[in-house]
C-alpha cells in the first residue's frame, strides 16, 4: 500500500491535480517495485484509482479486488451533504459531534471502543482540504462504457449496509467487467473492510485460489 498525494502533506494542493494524476502514481508505484502483473485491491476512493488503471492499462493487472466501490459516483443527500460540509465548512480536529456521522460509513451505530476512534482516527489524519478535494475529484467518476476493456478477473465485494454505494450501481460494475464475481458481505457497510476483515479477507483468499 502507499499513501495518496497530498496524505502527509496539504501543501500538495498547491500544484493542482486530478484523478488521472492519481492514477498515473498508482502505475508508477507498481512500475517502482516491478510488479508486472500484480493482484490488486482496492477499497473505497482506491477502487476508483484501480477501476480507471485497469480500464486504461487491461492486462497491468492479473486479478483486481474491490470493495465499497460502483461504476460511478452516487449523487444522493448524504453525498451532497458530505461535499458541502467539507468544502464550505472549517472543522476541528477529530470533531465529537462530526464523528457520529462516521456511523453511516460502519452502515449501524458503533459503540465507542477502539475500532470506533481507530477509524475515526485515520480519517481525522488526512486534511480536510485534501479531503474535499478529492470529493470533487470522484464526483465526475463514471466508468460508463470503459468497463469493457477491463479484462482482469475482478472481485467485487458489497456491504448490504453500504450507504454510500447502490445496488444498481453494484450491478452495472458487475455486468459492465466480462470476468467478474459479486459477493455481498452481510451486516457490513462501507467500513467492511475495517469491521469485518476476516470476512474480506476470506473472500480475497477463495477469489484468488479460483479467480474463474
Amino acid at each position: 500500500s502507499y499513501q495518496l498525494r497530498g496524505e502527509d502533506d496539504c501543501f500538495a494542493l498547491r500544484r493542482r491535480f486530478d484523478l488521472p494524476d492519481l492514477v498515473d502514481d498508482l502505475a508508477e508505484f507498481l512500475d517502482w517495485f516491478g510488479l508486472e502483473r500484480p493482484a490488486v485491491m482496492g477499497v473505497s476512493f482506491g477502487g476508483v484509482l484501480a477501476l480507471n488503471l485497469a480500464a486504461r492499462q487491461p492486462y497491468r493487472f492479473q486479478s483486481l479486488l474491490l470493495q465499497g466501490v460502483g461504476a460511478r459516483f452516487e449523487k444522493g443527500l448524504l453525498q451532497q451533504v458530505a461535499g458541502m460540509v467539507l468544502s464550505g465548512y472549517p472543522l476541528p480536529s477529530d470533531n465529537p459531534f462530526v464523528n457520529q456521522f462516521f456511523n453511516l460509513l460502519f452502515g449501524s451505530r458503533q459503540k465507542p471502543g477502539p475500532l470506533f476512534q481507530f477509524v475515526t482516527r485515520q480519517c481525522w489524519q488526512t486534511d480536510q482540504g485534501v479531503m474535499a478535494h478529492r470529493f470533487q475529484l470522484v464526483k465526475s467518476f463514471a466508468m460508463d462504457d470503459r468497463l469493457a476493456r477491463i479484462t482482469a478477473p475482478t472481485l467485487i465485494m458489497a456491504g448490504d449496509r453500504d450507504l454510500l454505494v447502490s445496488p444498481r450501481s453494484l450491478a452495472e460494475l458487475s455486468e459492465g467487467i466480462r470476468r467478474s464475481r459479486l459477493v455481498s458481505l452481510p451486516g457490513c457497510g462501507h467500513l467492511a473492510f475495517a469491521t469485518r476483515p476476516e470476512r474480506v479477507a476470506e473472500e480475497v483468499r477463495r477469489f484468488l485460489s479460483d479467480p474463474d
